[in-house]
């Protein structure tokens, strides 16, 4: 069986781009190809080239790859990886695809074009190399009717959603022919080297997610337009009380691009029969005319809302459907809206908003309930199972729940008797499944997840990399508990700390814990993961709890979770069994400093990871200089070797609250240390966490030995504080950042000491902890502080 060691991508576009950006960000070396322009530009011409130099012939693949530098969010976790990139054309390098492993077609959605290019692949293609279209709704089996059997067998759809780097969701869609073998190797290779999440699709319109999220926003906007609903309304409705995107509906469609979503929905239109789904999906006229005025969402500047420059600023206006203008979006209220935001979790929240009945509780049920009708009614003939089409939502369209997670969630039997009173057809086998004793499509025992299957329940498959938190609580797992985090078993005489305080933010509780997590391991486990299933894993230290201290002037009291603070990170360095953090998404400040004392830290490809307490006036002070400083001398063991440009470096990236942008990047801003890794999937980082726990301890495990750390003293500190004083001078910065940056230049220095000085980890921790300490005596640091919890943004003054 083909392992994929490399790969092709056929169409430099913005999706081809991506997806070759994304091949090279998971290792793969890809060669990207377009077609050969036919015309010289006048920048061409004057550089005397002509229409057979390979600038010219590359520069379609060669200019795309100059814009996946400057897209923003970037494509690539390194722009370092840009480097396994190669462009190429479809004229001198088409038997350059008779070498590599894998061939991804991402050229325009017309299945003639996609036709003739799979013929011009096949006459050199390499027996056995995967094939496969990058298509959101084309038939998969019409685009190789004419190929031969064997290119037939290893031809597939892979559809993956746009941004490929960010988007989850990556839909697999074999032919009747496609050799099953090809489909599981390349669920399998997706899923754990391009980090996706796979559903396999049938070879039906749209496939799955567009298929069930187009009939959605189509309603939406038919519902709206019926019953006159603002552009505001409804994306108050649709969005997080709804257990969706805050991007709702219509910034959805601004960002998707209206041309796009016309396109996908009149695929499905010119594709089905039946006549009831053929109006849906006929394209409402307001679609058409914003098309027309090219008023197509954010590419173009204007859609269903745009930003324009008032007096205060900028201010995003939305688009009146029926005068067609536009005017400032105002916020909508209700109770219905209210108790939803009160309500915990989606299930809670659906359940409030259903439940109020009032103008939006109607919206929410007017447009939620054919959604789930007309999933159980395409089940059968878009997915194998419920859990795909779920699945697909989720990952696709951000849903917090799939259509028939959803359907659990406010009640089957209920829901289904108010469908079938209000003259709603509701499927047969959803009729047959309720009347069977059944009031859910999902259920758990002891752990284990069901699901409807052919009128039973069906296990859900365990794969090992799967390690759920969560499941582990309902099976009885965990160790020890608070308010703020958890001690679970995660099998293998394994534990994980678990922070579960609001925003994870680290508080007297998360502290207490660890240092109680260090004695159990200590007694009873071969080593600890430190992870949690959050939206982020840590956002840093609990800065209500500082402030309020702060403003009543409590310095013993700061002082004191200070030392905690700094208590705990060492006694979970200190503990005699291998420590592996597995941080995710945002994770800063004190979120960095819960991760440095570990022995290895396995990155989620999506971490923002970054020391930012300048942010709020602030510097490190549970042992993040401490341990860059730390890192510092270890790598530079020479005494005669200058320590400064590392101190520098160091010194710059927390001055300026710098962040990673994704996992990888930390190594460039000086986080990462040699035994770091990074993992792509992120429902296999906790796995991955407690396999390197485990190597570790079969390997013998001993602590690091405790080392004293030299320093760059008075004359280092110096360098450091006359950057600062440069950059007050060019108005960068405020007079209150240069107080700051000299408090922080006098810890990374390791105070008034000589150059080369050894010094203690304790040492430095006292000097973290005394310039925090005088910091929160800041009024302007109070200030910054406050700004922060109640703007969510740092203030400069």
């Amino acid at each position: 069986m083909t392992k994929i060691r490399t790969a092709a991508v056929i169409g430099s576009g913005v999706m081809g781009s991506g997806i070759a950006a994304h091949l090279a960000n998971a290792g793969i070396p890809v060669l990207l190809l377009d077609m050969v322009p036919t015309g010289l530009l006048p920048q061409e011409e004057s550089a005397g080239l002509t229409l057979d130099h390979p600038k010219v012939r590359n520069r379609l693949a060669v200019n795309a790859m100059d814009k996946l530098k400057k897209t923003n969010p970037a494509p690539l976790y390194s722009e370092a990886f840009m480097d396994r990139i190669t462009p190429g054309n479809l004229e001198d390098d088409l038997a350059k695809l008779g070498s590599v492993d894998w061939i991804i077609e991402v050229i325009v959605e017309n299945l003639q074009a996609k036709q003739q290019l799979l013929s011009r692949i096949e006459k050199v293609w390499k027996p056995g190399t995967i094939v496969s279209s990058n298509t959101s709704g084309i038939s998969i089996h019409a685009m190789i009717e004419q190929a031969s059997d064997a290119f037939k067998k290893h031809f597939l759809g892979t559809h993956f959603f746009n941004p490929p780097r960010y988007m989850k969701l990556l839909e697999v869609i074999p032919s009747e022919h496609t050799d099953p073998a090809i489909v599981s190797l390349m669920t399998e290779f997706c899923e754990k080297k391009l980090g996706k999440g796979v559903v396999q699709a049938k070879d039906t319109p749209n496939f799955i997610a567009n298929r069930i999220g187009t009939y959605g926003l189509l309603v939406t906007l038919r519902e709206m337009l019926a019953n006159g609903y603002s552009v505001e309304e409804v994306d108050a409705v649709t969005g997080p009380a709804m257990g969706r995107p805050k991007s709702a509906t219509f910034r959805t469609l601004d960002l998707v691009g209206l041309d796009t979503f016309v396109h996908v929905a009149n695929n499905v239109f010119g594709l089905v029969d039946d006549t009831i789904e053929k109006e849906v999906f006929d394209t409402p006229e307001i679609l058409k005319t914003m098309v027309e005025k090219g008023w197509i969402g954010e590419k173009a500047g204007q859609g269903f809302y745009k930003k324009v420059k008032s007096e205060t600023g900028k201010e995003i206006q939305s688009l009146d459907l029926g005068t067609m203008t536009y005017a400032a979006s105002r916020k909508i209220s209700s109770a219905s809206l209210e108790a939803s935001k009160q309500a915990k979790g989606t299930s809670g929240k659906l359940k409030a908003l259903l439940g109020a009945k009032d103008r939006y509780s109607d919206l929410a049920w007017n447009i939620l309930k054919p959604v789930l009708l007309y999933s159980a009614e395409k089940m059968n003939e878009i997915a194998d199972s419920i859990v795909e089409i779920d699945r697909a939502l989720k990952w696709g369209f951000n849903w917090d729940l799939g259509p028939f997670e959803t359907w659990d969630a406010i009640g089957l039997k209920r829901s289904v008797e108010r469908m079938e009173a209000e003259g709603s057809k509701v499927p047969d086998w959803v009729k047959a499944w309720i009347a069977a004793g059944n009031d859910s499509f999902y259920k758990s025992k002891e752990g284990q997840s069901f699901y409807y299957l052919k009128n039973e329940y069906r296990g859900i498959e365990a794969k090992p990399e799967l390690i759920s938190l969560s499941a582990l609580k309902q099976q009885n797992k965990v160790i020890r508990s608070n308010s703020g985090a958890n001690l679970i078993d995660i099998g293998d005489e394994v534990a994980c700390l678990e922070f579960q305080s609001p925003n994870n933010a680290i508080g007297g509780d998360i502290l207490t814990m660890i240092q109680q997590s260090v004695d159990e391991v200590r007694s009873n486990y071969r080593g600890l993961v430190v992870a949690n299933e959050g939206k982020n894993f840590c956002v840093g230290a609990n800065l209500m709890l500082l402030l309020m201290e702060a403003q009543d002037g409590e310095w013993d009291e700061v002082d004191g979770i200070i030392r905690l603070f700094q208590n705990s990170m060492m006694k979970l360095k200190s503990l005699e069994k291998p420590v592996v953090a597995a941080p995710h998404k945002m994770t800063l400040g004190g979120g960095v400093e819960a991760c440095m004392p570990a022995d290895q830290i396995i990155f989620a490809a999506e971490t923002y990871y970054g020391l930012v307490e300048v942010g709020v006036g602030l510097i490190p002070a549970g042992g993040g200089c401490k341990e860059l400083a730390l890192k510092a001398s270890a790598l530079v063991r020479d005494p005669e070797v200058d320590l400064q440009p590392w101190i520098n470096a160091s010194f710059e990236t927390v001055a300026m609250a710098k962040v990673s942008t994704s996992g990888h990047d930390t190594k460039r801003l000086g986080y990462m240390r040699p035994q770091d890794t990074v993992v792509i999937n992120d429902d296999h980082r906790i796995y991955e966490a407690k396999q390197a726990v485990l190597r570790m301890d079969a390997a013998g495990y001993s602590p690091p030995a405790v080392e004293k750390i030299r320093v760059v003293g008075e004359n280092g500190k110096a360098v450091m504080q006359v950057g600062a004083y440069s950059m007050k001078q060019g108005g960068y910065i405020s007079d209150h950042d240069v107080l700051i940056a000299n408090k922080l230049a006098h810890v990374l220095a390791g105070g008034n000491v000589s150059a080369g000085t050894l010094v203690t980890e304790q040492y430095l921790l006292d000097l973290e902890r005394e310039a925090f300490l005088s910091l929160c005596g800041e009024l302007k640091t109070q200030q910054r502080m406050q700004y922060m919890l109640s703007k969510g943004k740092p203030l400069r003054n």
